[in-house]
This record gives structure tokens, C-alpha cells and sequence, in this order.
């Protein structure tokens, strides 16, 4: 299958960004990219233009090719400004940053649920309080003890900027920039991220499954002549269970059984399967 836009987009986004750097540290013209991806490469050299990061290539080059033009003597940071709001996410960025020997940091702005809610309905589009809500769960803080990648990172209140903040981010870039990311770390942080990505990959495929699950259990409810009224309270029911099970495996939880490991995923869609039945014959035998 083919994976969801926003994913897509990211990808591109990366992409654009590594052909951007490779071509800022060789001097070459930004090579062309794929058709694919040609409206996010345009909005990104849109982007570029307006940071005055580009200029027309010599005519040999090529209608359309530009350089980067970025003053090399002085200091160029390219801020992603994003979620991030899994660590895997964060990864594939530091990983960019050591392919090339660059510098890397994060700013982590903590905001409390409520004035999150609160800012989101006084925009001008809010989103959802269930978006906010899913993400507030997800979001996934930088772990400096445990991710030794993410050591260059700085945690803000964003809800009460001090003159203190802009002294603490002017010390994690000049901190950032002495010690850029060494392409030959060999590390135990890669493992780490290796394993963020498993569980993340865990984590969806058990929710795609449980997806199908509560399809098939609320068609079968439907087949048994379980009344219209009752079928939008049993689909809360699954859901809830699923949302639960998922921050199980999420979390690690039961992990052993009977003093033997096994796949969590594994495990948490065979117990999410019985109780899910159990669940509709609540219904059925009514």
C-alpha cells in the first residue's frame, strides 16, 4: 500500500532538503529531482528564493538549475519546525545531519493540554480537540538521559518566554556548532532509534489489524440484528478497547508471559480478538 500523504510529504520534504545540502557543501547546481516530487521541490526552492539561499546557474547548466549561494563564512541554520512527535522522526533528522557531518539540536516547546486547547480555539482554522488530544498522547519528549543523539536539546515552557530562553537557544547553537555530528559515531543511540522505529512499526501494523478486527465484529453485530441504536455505543466500546490495548504495546506492558518472551504485537491482537468478542456478545445475547 501506498504510505499515507503526510508521510509522503515528509519523505519529499527530506529529500529536498538533503539534495539542498549536498549542493551547499559540493558548490555543484541543485540537481533536478524526480517527477514526483517536482510540487514539492517548487515550494521548496520557493522557500530557498525567499531566504536569498539561491542564484540562476551559468547557462550551461541548464534552464531552471540554480546554486546555493548561502555565505559560506558565516553560519547557516535550517530550522525544521514541526511536531516531530515521534523520536523516530527526530532521528531521520540527526541522521542527515551525521551523513553530512553537520551540526544537530532540538528545541522542545513543553506546553500544558489546556492552554494547548485553549490556543488551538482561537485560531482562525482550529483543528479539532481530538486532533489535539491524540497528539498530546503521541507526543514523544526528548529523552537526554536515554538517546545519547539527543543530548544537544533544550526543553522551553512555551507558555511563559523569558529573556532567559533566548540566552539558553543562543548557548545550545553555539554549542551545537562546535560539535558537529561525526559521520563515524557508532553508537548504541542507532540501536535505540532501531528499536523506536520497531515499536512504531508494531504499534501500526497492531492498529491496522484491530482496525480490521472491529470492521468484521461490527458487521457480524449487524448480522445478529443488533438494534441501529446500539451499534454507535459498541463501536465506542471497540474503539476505546483498541486505544487501550495500543498503549499497552506502546507503553511495553505485558511483555512476558508465563516467564517466556513473545511478540507483544502478537499478543495484544489475540487478547484484543477475545475481548472484542466478548464485548459484542454483551449485545448479541441481550
Amino acid at each position: 500500500p501506498q504510505p499515507a500523504r503526510w508521510k509522503q510529504s515528509r519523505r519529499e520534504l527530506l529529500q529536498c532538503l538533503e539534495r539542498f545540502l549536498r549542493a551547499l557543501l559540493t558548490g555543484d547546481p541543485l540537481p533536478a529531482p524526480a517527477a514526483a516530487t517536482q510540487p514539492a521541490w517548487e515550494r521548496f526552492l520557493a522557500c530557498c528564493h525567499g531566504q536569498g539561499l539561491l542564484s540562476s546557474a551559468d547557462s550551461q547548466a541548464g534552464a531552471g538549475r540554480y546554486r546555493t549561494h548561502a555565505a559560506t563564512s558565516r553560519p547557516l541554520y535550517v530550522i525544521l519546525d514541526d511536531n516531530f512527535y515521534y523520536q523516530s522522526m527526530r532521528y531521520e533528522v540527526y541522521q542527515l545531519a551525521r551523513k553530512y557531518s553537520l551540526s544537530f539540536c532540538q528545541i522542545f516547546l513543553e506546553c500544558p493540554l489546556e492552554c494547548c486547547l485553549q490556543r488551538n480555539h482561537q485560531r482562525s482554522h482550529p483543528l479539532p480537540d481530538q486532533t489535539i488530544l491524540l497528539m498530546a498522547r503521541k507526543i514523544e519528549m526528548p529523552d537526554l538521559k536515554k538517546n545519547a543523539w539527543e543530548q544537544n536539546s533544550l526543553i522551553l515552557k512555551s507558555f511563559d518566554c523569558t529573556s532567559e530562553d533566548n540566552e539558553q537557544i543562543i548557548s545550545l547553537l553555539t554549542t551545537a556548532l562546535e560539535n558537529p555530528v561525526k559521520q563515524n559515531e557508532e553508537n548504541t543511540e542507532q540501536k535505540e532509534a532501531d528499536r523506536a522505529t520497531c515499536a512504531a512499526s508494531a504499534v501500526h501494523q497492531a492498529d491496522q489489524t484491530c482496525r480490521r478486527i472491529i470492521s468484521q465484529t461490527m458487521k457480524d453485530a449487524k448480522d445478529k440484528n443488533v438494534l441501529p441504536s446500539e451499534m454507535k455505543s459498541l463501536a465506542e466500546e471497540l474503539n476505546k478497547l483498541k486505544a487501550e490495548f495500543l498503549e499497552d504495546l506502546r507503553q511495553g506492558n505485558n511483555l512476558k508471559k508465563q516467564n517466556q518472551y513473545f511478540d507483544p504485537a502478537t499478543s495484544i491482537i489475540s487478547s484484543f480478538q477475545h475481548e472484542a468478542t466478548n464485548i459484542v456478545n454483551k449485545y448479541i445475547l441481550k
